[in-house]
């Protein structure tokens, strides 16, 4: 179910590429997350009528399942092309969350800075997210995609907890929502996280340690502090 729903606070990575980001982010998070909330128990409560309990846990296509019981065989094509529709709009999502992070991870030092170019006219990270795109291919071609959502999950919900505890620290004018939001959503996260099949908190944890293990490498193998100041980043940097 967190699966379901992680890749709204996408919205939150893309502040360069929008107007008035303070308002319009937080706006289009929280309508969003309603609309997808809404659809989803839409469709869950026809297809528990439609299919039932058995029925339903046991189908590996359930909207096609319930088209079907639903006495309407012939758009079963139509459902698994709306279906294959969705499924490319969620990886446009990705494709321009991820890619503003890798962008923000290269101009930090975290990733070869060559991806840290953003188009003249568009204002997109364009070099982030051919290389983000090419990679999903790959990971499709090569992985099972069911062992990837674990350990994606971990890995999410990994930064989701940092993310919260960050919330933790906000004052003033930059705090939008009371303390205990936080304080839910770091709880929840780590509960989420620690409960996840053994084998994605193994390999999750495992590709954090050596993400940090590389961090701290390249942080560290620098003889001169300007050197470091460099790869971990300036604010001072051109629009």
């Amino acid at each position: 179910m967190f699966f379901a729903f992680a890749g709204y606070a996408r919205i939150a990575t893309l502040g360069e590429e929008v107007r008035d980001p303070r308002s319009t982010i937080p706006r289009a998070v929280v309508l969003s997350l309603g609309i997808v909330l809404a659809v989803y128990l839409v469709l869950a409560v026809i297809a528990l009528r439609t299919l039932g309990v058995d029925g339903l846990a046991e189908s590996t296509a359930p909207l096609s399942d319930v088209v079907r019981a639903a006495g309407h065989g012939g758009w079963v094509a139509v459902v698994a092309l709306g279906a294959s529709a969705a499924c490319l709009g969620a990886l446009l999502g990705l494709i321009a969350g991820v890619g503003r992070t890798a962008l923000a991870m290269a101009r930090h030092g975290d990733l070869p800075s060559a991806l840290a170019v953003v188009h003249p006219q568009r204002s997109v990270p364009q070099r982030a997210e051919i290389t983000l795109g090419i990679v999903l291919v790959v990971l499709v071609i090569m992985t099972d995609l069911r062992a990837a959502v674990g350990v994606s999950s971990f890995c999410v919900l990994v930064y989701y907890a940092i993310a919260n505890a960050s919330a933790l620290r906000q004052s003033g004018e930059f705090r939008r929502y009371p303390r205990f939001v936080a304080w839910t959503g770091l709880v929840g996260c780590v509960v989420l996280a620690i409960t996840l099949p053994i084998s994605a908190v193994i390999v999750g944890g495992a590709l954090l340690a050596a993400a940090l293990a590389g961090r701290w490498a390249i942080l560290h193998g620098t003889d001169a502090p300007e050197e470091r100041d460099e790869i971990r980043g300036s604010d001072h940097r051109e629009p």
